[in-house]
């Protein structure tokens, strides 16, 4: 399972870049996409919309299963990717280098209290 260090994490499995601006990149761990089998479908948030810390923002369906994505801090979408809509299956390929949704956090300091790398590796029994 691939963890990347200079990320943080959710429970419930989204992955959580800081920018330099102070906005949030956000997408699903690997543990999730490969839980979750081969994607088919994604549904993302508008861009524009608020957002509050655990709020359901996006569906991610599969062969298996369809799962929620929850917004990790509170805040304002500014951008949605495109490109993980109209080929879900990329994200399957790469889950770090695609991501779902942008977020300029409502509290900058909100997203220094997510997991880190072992905290969420630990979590998910992978250590």
């Amino acid at each position: 399972m691939n963890v990347p260090a200079d990320l943080r994490y959710t429970a419930s499995h989204e992955w959580i870049r800081a920018e330099d601006d102070g906005t949030l990149t956000i997408g699903i761990t690997d543990h999730a996409q490969e839980a979750l089998g081969d994607l088919v479908f994604i549904e993302l948030p508008a861009v524009g919309r608020s957002v509050k810390e655990g709020e359901v923002c996006a569906v991610v369906e599969s062969v298996k299963a369809a799962s929620d994505i929850y917004a990790p801090v509170s805040g304002t979408v500014i951008a949605a990717n495109a490109a993980v809509v109209a080929a879900p299956e990329i994200v399957n390929a790469d889950a770090y280098a695609n991501w779902f949704y942008k977020l300029r956090p409502a509290n900058s300091d909100d997203a220094k209290i997510l997991l880190d790398a072992d905290t969420y590796t630990a979590s998910v029994g992978e250590a």
